[in-house]
């Protein structure tokens, strides 16, 4: 079994996001969440969606590196840091200052593909429940035609 492709969906519309099987968390722990959005955000700092994050200040790269990582634990069922730090994730319309666009996406959706088979030491099944996950989350960011 492998990854399941990468969904293409029209601008606005909201497919139905499949949460990750609580065993990824379980498995991989906050340590492994903060290693796989570590290493996340490092390949995108040298892809073609790099304008999109604050690379030029490595602060605040690490700050959003922080954040990605609060969300991602408190989503999966860890400590809630986002909320305590940031308030309700309302992540659309966190969003919605940059322009996403599909191909965007497609580049932060590989980028994260190559950082779970770097990165994250568990089952497979596990690791696609995780892809599954950020496949249909992800169509919820894209907010600009190409």
């Amino acid at each position: 079994m492998g990854y399941s492709e990468i969904i293409e969906v029209p601008l606005g519309t909201r497919v139905e996001v499949l949460r990750p099987v609580p065993e990824f968390y379980a498995t991989v722990g906050e340590e492994g969440m903060r290693k796989l959005i570590d290493a996340h955000y490092e390949l995108l700092k040298v892809s073609d969606a790099k304008h999109l994050f604050p690379i030029e200040d490595e602060q605040e790269f690490a700050l959003a590196k922080k954040h990605a990582g609060d969300f991602f634990i408190q989503y999966l069922g860890g400590p809630r840091y986002f909320e305590k730090s940031r308030g309700a994730p309302q992540m659309v319309g966190r969003h919605a200052p940059f322009a996403i666009t599909a191909m965007m996406r497609r580049v932060w959706l590989i980028a994260y593909k190559e950082a779970l088979e770097e990165r994250i030491d568990a089952p497979q099944a596990l690791k696609e429940s995780f892809w599954d996950y950020l496949n249909t989350f992800s169509t919820w960011m894209v907010n600009k035609a190409e």
